[in-house]
């Protein structure tokens, strides 16, 4: 507040978010799945839900459940079979209309994607204004839901864009952003994964103003090169710029489970989200990836890391399948519990891109 008007002026940062776009894509194309809870992955042993409807969501259903739970707690949910390059396809509808507004795109996998619009291709002064008419525009163009968060950094667009979902949006401004922040659960912090959450509850750390309270040494110490960002993030403050067109060095995710486990069927069916979470960011990007990593992190915090090169870029998310069950199936049994499963890709290369038009041309 005091000084604003001498520093630069603020960001106007979109993170769109598709509403349960799996799902709803389901639901949109077979008008049987409307208004019923809907699945997307498999009922197998070792299925795990990729994505839920709204109505299944009111059962407890949600994305990275497996699927003998989503059925226990729902019985009359429907599964359906995953189908990326439809996914895929509307993807690239949705980004041909976020073009339109701003070359400053960073998608984040299929569903989602950071807009800068702070300087606008239609000269547009007011962010909300740009959130509303992308939204209306997805909704013509493709009959599916998105919502919207919009912010002066992309820590709070994302999440405000979580605030009025499904099929709304909401803003958060400069002035109002520090506080947002101070009442907010750690829990709910884009970035703080389950065992980091639980990290800082032992530390005492449960909402955003306990975080505040914590220096700088005490979050490096605690969290690594991580502390930076939540000394920032803490205090409304994220400088990380939107990045389109940025080919990374690696692509990565990982869980930490609440239980260890000691049979091949659970790993699995615990890194069927993470691998279709990978392979999503590949997909929107159009990043090819050759080499396939599987970390795994002990009961007594030791961990190994196995990888394989493939002698091209994989071409479909079943070629990634393939290859992690080749690295993992070799180290079950384990002698102790596995208490941390990742997988990453690397190698990474973008695509040709004579296949983009043939896309864009079909829709």
């Amino acid at each position: 507040m005091t000084g604003e008007d001498n520093r630069e002026r603020p960001r106007k940062i979109v993170h769109v978010d598709m509403d349960a776009f799996y799902a709803s894509v389901e639901q949109r194309d077979n008008p049987d799945l409307r208004g019923v809870p809907v699945a997307v992955g498999s009922p197998a042993a070792r299925g795990v839900v990729a994505a839920a409807s709204y109505e299944a969501r009111k059962f407890g259903v949600h994305s990275a459940m497996p699927s003998v739970t989503a059925q226990r707690k729902c019985p009359d949910l429907v599964f359906v079979k995953p189908r990326f390059d439809v996914y895929k396809a509307v993807s690239l509808q949705i980004r041909s209309i976020f073009a339109e507004y701003t070359p400053m795109i960073e998608p984040l996998s299929l569903d989602e994607a950071y807009l800068d619009v702070t300087e606008n291709l239609k000269g547009m002064e007011i962010a909300t204004e740009i959130a509303e008419e992308i939204r209306a525009r997805i909704k013509a163009a493709t009959g599916l839901n998105a919502s919207a968060g919009i912010s002066y950094n992309k820590f709070l667009a994302k999440m405000a864009s979580d605030l009025n979902k499904p099929n709304g949006q909401a803003v958060i401004t400069p002035k109002n952003g520090p506080a947002f922040v101070e009442q907010l659960p750690i829990k709910k912090f884009h970035g703080v994964g389950p065992a980091t959450a639980e990290k800082m509850h032992r530390l005492g750390i449960d909402t955003g103003a306990d975080l505040k309270e914590k220096t700088l040494d005490f979050l490096v110490e605690h969290f690594g090169k991580s502390g930076p960002y939540f000394y920032g993030i803490a205090r409304g403050i994220d400088n990380r710029q939107v990045r389109p067109d940025r080919v990374r060095k690696s692509i990565g995710a990982e869980d930490t489970f609440a239980e260890d486990i000691h049979s091949y069927e659970p790993a699995r069916e615990g890194l069927q989200p993470l691998v279709e979470k990978v392979w999503g960011y590949c997909e929107a990007n159009e990043i090819g990836a050759k080499t396939v990593t599987l970390k795994v992190k002990y009961a007594d915090f030791s961990q190994i890391t196995r990888s394989k090169t493939a002698p091209g870029p994989l071409s479909a998310i079943t070629d990634l399948e393939e290859l992690v069950d080749l690295l993992l199936m070799p180290l079950f049994p384990p002698q102790k519990g596995v208490r941390l499963l990742g997988v990453s890709l690397s190698s990474l290369e973008r695509r040709r891109l004579e296949s983009t038009p043939q896309l864009r041309l079909a829709l």
